[in-house]
């Protein structure tokens, strides 16, 4: 017999689920399960590159969440139990069809930003009104079911399911688990019992948070990191070992004589089916009542842009680049991308905020510098349009903005403004337990000191264009291996000594690379064409440190990071906080009130003698992108005199020619 994992944590279940979703993907497939669902804690952040990266490998994809749901209101701040209990109940949710999907996403999307409460929570008004094309189940002892039946409230737990039962019909099913524990079997009695007064289907599940058995205890020691809490602790919360991802004949052992509820979880996975595509979804840019359409008025205005830049005759070359540039930039769709970058940008400067003069790939584009998005003349560098937007492999522009740092959260609010609240927010983005940081978090958990972890930390390699993980740093810094090897000739307390850092190394070693935090991206910032949470699911971070300048708490943000979004077909951009800018602004501020006038940076000769001078002497501190150690060698050796040599030597100092040893 099969069987589908229908409720199951990934690491985005941060700091709780130690499963990487190319493991659990790996281990279904060897298992010969035809599908998988994950179920991460409150969240959708891995639905995409789950669903993307199981399709491909011919697993067929489930998107659920376990749900957090409040006791009453969701905006409400009520707890379980009186003061001291939680204020909430878990419960599975997953996704059946497109409809379900869009649900779930509203549903996810409401509970961060209407009903956060220590856990992002919805209610059973949000349950009743988007609940057409969910399935549900009532998740573990942490769930409304369990919690009445555990306290013997039996008539309370029918309530439960019966509210349930009328609101989901068919759609709604009770879950016993497969692990070991005492609590679980009284509860798996009780829910079986409750299921045949009540006529309800039951559902096998294994709350997967590891993948072996033998991960349990890395797995502690990842709730550990999280509640701040020491191994040793004996009264800090514990999982049950057999909460690992198990085999069907492992489940189907923890219950002989119901192999309906292994069924049932095929005939969910073969009910549940959601067609993913990339669909690129730019927001209209408003038009004057004259123009007809966004590539009408894109024309239009490279045209005078165009005029501004090389005059009212245009040069052969320069018409010529024009109308090619425009006929791509029509023909796939993105004028409108054009004209939205575009007039941000113009509002910057209008409100007196500096704007870079470009970078990257949209350097190359002569519409973008009739338009001055850019303030590079790419004739003139001989710049390449097909590395911005090739025609042959059309994918979403790119253009990435650099702002005044001080000031770029005014940009974003007139984004917010222009395109409505709702459909704008920032992107978020995922701290990872790097080598030197699990060393550090596993250590602290099991009782080293700080100076112990803090020493053998910095043993392991970690800089920008070299680092290691440990186990790489097992196998190539001595110093590390030693505490990691045990010899014949080693004394009784060298090989306790030696052991504790082995175990260290190992726990890190198994954690590393998992998803540790959420945060806000530091540049992106998405737009959608409607409501953003009909798009993609959004949470809510801290504001502080988002670069905003509003004075709320907490920023909208979306629950899928930059890749994912760029998959899914949303329209993203990089608002750069560039601290160079504030500076050129406030020295050329303090110029002018020094000397009644400040130099035009547009006009400044590009073969000044005196900077080469300068640059050649090492003199870089400050100076963006030269200010490296790097960077200053490079110009030393170069003897940079001229614009050209800079071109270079920041091209060599990219990460491809560093990693390639050039």
């Amino acid at each position: 017999m099969s069987f589908v994992h229908l409720h199951c944590h990934s690491e985005y279940s941060l700091l709780d689920g130690a499963n990487r979703i190319d493991d659990l993907i790996s281990r279904a497939l060897e298992f010969e399960q035809p599908a998988l669902a994950i179920t991460d804690h409150g969240n959708l952040h891995g639905a995409w590159e789950f669903q993307e990266k199981a399709k491909k490998a011919g697993l067929k994809p489930i998107i659920g969440m376990e749900a957090y749901v409040a006791p009453g209101d969701r905006r409400a701040r009520d707890r379980v139990g009186g003061d001291r209990g939680k204020p909430y109940f878990h419960l599975v949710l997953l996704a059946q069809n497109s409809t379900g999907y869009k649900n779930l996403v509203k549903l996810s999307s409401l509970a961060y930003t209407e009903g956060f409460y220590a856990k992002p929570r919805m209610d059973r008004e949000l349950l009743a009104k988007y609940n057409e094309g969910i399935v549900v189940s009532s998740a573990c002892m942490a769930g409304e079911i369990a919690h009445h039946l555990l306290v013997d409230e039996y008539d309370q737990a029918r309530a439960v399911a019966s509210w349930y039962a009328d609101v989901f019909k068919d759609r709604y099913y009770l879950e016993v688990q497969a692990h070991d524990s005492e609590n679980q079997a009284t509860l798996n009695r009780r829910v079986f019992q409750l299921a045949q007064e009540l006529n309800l289907p039951v559902l096998a599940t294994n709350d997967a948070h590891f993948l072996n058995r033998s991960d349990h205890d890395a797995h502690d020691i990842l709730l550990c990191i999280g509640l701040g809490k020491d191994f040793s602790d004996n009264n800090r919360m514990r999982y049950d070992e057999g909460l690992y991802f198990k085999s069907a004949p492992e489940v189907a052992e923890s219950f002989p004589g119901r192999s309906d509820v292994l069924e049932n979880t095929l005939k969910i996975a073969d009910e549940t089916g959601i067609q993913f595509s990339k669909q690129y979804k730019v927001p209209s840019f408003p038009l004057p009542a004259e123009v007809e359409s966004e590539n009408e008025l894109l024309i239009r205005l490279a045209e005078e842009g165009a005029r501004k830049r090389y005059g009212a005759e245009l040069p052969a070359n320069v018409r010529e680049r024009l109308d090619y540039e425009l006929g791509v930039i029509t023909k796939t769709g993105y004028a409108g991308y054009f004209l939205i970058v575009a007039d941000f940008i113009n509002a910057a400067r209008e409100r007196g905020i500096p704007v870079g003069p470009g970078r990257g790939s949209s350097a190359g584009s002569i519409v973008a510098y009739s338009l001055q998005i850019t303030n590079i003349d790419p004739l003139k560098f001989d710049l390449l349009f097909e590395r911005f937007l090739n025609p042959e492999r059309v994918s979403m522009p790119d253009i990435d903005v650099d702002f005044c740092f001080e000031r770029r959260g005014e940009v974003i609010e007139y984004v917010r403004q222009k395109y409505g609240r709702d459909s704008v927010g920032q992107i978020i983005t995922f701290g990872t337990l790097k080598s030197r940081a699990a060393i550090k978090d596993v250590g602290r958990t099991l009782g080293f000191t700080p100076s112990e972890t803090d020493y053998l930390a910095k043993l392991v390699p970690n800089h920008p264009n070299f680092s290691l993980t440990v186990k790489e740093a097992i196998e190539r810094i001595p110093e590390i291996r030693e505490f990691y090897t045990t010899r014949k000739d080693d004394g009784r307390e060298v090989k306790e000594r030696k052991e504790r850092y082995r175990q260290l190394l190992d726990y890190a070693m198994k954690l590393e690379g998992l998803s540790r935090h959420a945060g806000v991206h530091a540049a992106g910032v998405v737009i959608a064409p409607g409501p953003l949470d009909e798009y993609v699911p959004i949470c809510t971070q801290p504001s502080k440190g988002a670069g905003t300048n509003g004075n709320e708490d907490s920023v909208v943000v979306t629950q899928y990071d930059m890749n994912a979004l760029e998959h899914a077909g949303m329209l993203k951009m990089d608002f750069l906080g560039l601290t160079t800018l504030t500076v050129i602004s406030d020295t050329l501020r303090s110029i002018k009130e020094r000397t009644g006038s400040a130099p035009d940076l547009d006009s400044l000769d590009l073969n000044d003698v005196e900077t080469y001078r300068m640059l050649r002497a090492g003199r870089t501190v400050g100076v963006f992108q030269f200010e490296s150690p790097l960077a200053t060698d490079l110009l030393k050796g170069m003897r940079a005199d001229r614009f050209d040599d800079l071109v270079a030597s920041n091209a060599l100092m990219r990460p491809g020619p560093l990693d390639a040893g050039m």
